[in-house]
C-alpha cells in the first residue's frame, strides 16, 4: 500500500492534546477503510444522537 504525507492543523488546548488526537486519528486511519472513515465522519458531523450513544458506550 502506498503512503502519502499531508500537513495538518489540529485544534487543541495544548501540544500534548494535539499529539494524542493525532495518534488516535492515525490508528483510525490504519484500521478503517476510506468508506468506513467517511461514514464515521458523517455520523460525527450530522448525528448527535448516535454520537451521544457512542460517547456513553466509550465512557466519555
Amino acid at each position: 500500500m502506498s503512503k502519502y504525507s499531508y500537513e495538518l492543523h489540529i485544534a487543541a488546548a495544548n501540544e500534548q492534546e494535539a499529539e494524542t488526537k493525532m495518534r488516535a486519528v492515525t490508528v483510525l486511519a490504519s484500521k478503517l477503510s476510506a468508506k468506513e472513515l467517511e461514514q464515521l465522519a458523517h455520523i460525527v458531523k450530522n448525528d448527535p444522537v448516535k454520537m451521544a450513544i457512542a460517547r456513553k458506550a466509550l465512557g466519555v
